[in-house]
C-alpha cells in the first residue's frame, strides 16, 4: 500500500511545473490537458512568454504542437539587449522534455538587429508526421529604452 502512495506523490510532483499558470482538460474521456506556462526571459526580464502545449498524461509522449506568444511586460534596456547571444542561431531559454525518447520542446530567443525585434520560437526537437512542430512570438523595441540604443550592424 505504501508503494502506490509513493507511486501516486511521485506521478503527483512530476506533474508540477513552477512555470505553469493554467492546466485546461480536453474532456473526460481523454487522459489529455493543455497546459499553459509562463515564461520570463531570464535575461530580457521586461519579456514575458506564454507557451500552450499538450501532455499526454500516462502516455510516453506528448504531442509535439506548442504555441507561444510574448509580450513586453515591463522595462526593455540597452544593458539587456547587450547582453544576449546576437547570432543567427540565438540562445535556448527553456527546454521541456516531452518524451522518454529524447523529444523536447524548446524556446529560442533570436535578435533580429534590422527591424530591432526579439523573436522568440517554440519548436520541438523530434518530427512528426513529416514536420518539426513550431510556433514563433515577436517582441519589437520599439517604444524601449533599448530600441534607440541598438544599432543595425552595417
Amino acid at each position: 500500500m505504501r508503494a502506490i502512495y509513493a507511486v501516486l506523490l511521485l506521478l503527483t510532483l512530476a506533474a508540477c511545473d513552477k512555470n505553469e499558470v493554467g492546466d485546461v482538460s480536453l474532456g473526460v474521456f481523454t487522459t489529455k490537458d493543455i497546459k499553459l506556462d509562463a515564461i520570463v526571459d531570464p535575461v530580457v526580464t521586461g519579456v514575458t512568454c506564454h507557451v500552450s502545449s499538450i501532455e499526454a498524461n500516462l502516455n510516453l509522449s506528448d504531442p509535439s504542437d506548442s504555441s507561444i506568444a510574448c509580450r513586453q511586460t515591463g522595462p526593455i534596456s540597452a544593458a539587456m539587449i547587450a547582453q544576449i547571444d546576437k547570432s543567427k542561431n540565438g540562445e535556448v531559454l527553456f527546454t521541456k522534455s516531452k518524451s522518454i525518447f529524447f523529444k523536447s520542446m524548446k524556446i529560442r530567443r533570436i535578435f533580429d538587429a534590422e527591424n530591432q525585434t526579439l523573436m522568440y520560437l517554440s519548436y520541438s526537437t523530434k518530427e512528426t508526421s513529416g514536420s518539426f512542430k513550431h510556433s514563433l512570438s515577436t517582441v519589437p523595441l520599439w517604444g524601449t529604452e533599448a530600441y534607440s540604443a541598438v544599432k543595425a550592424p552595417n
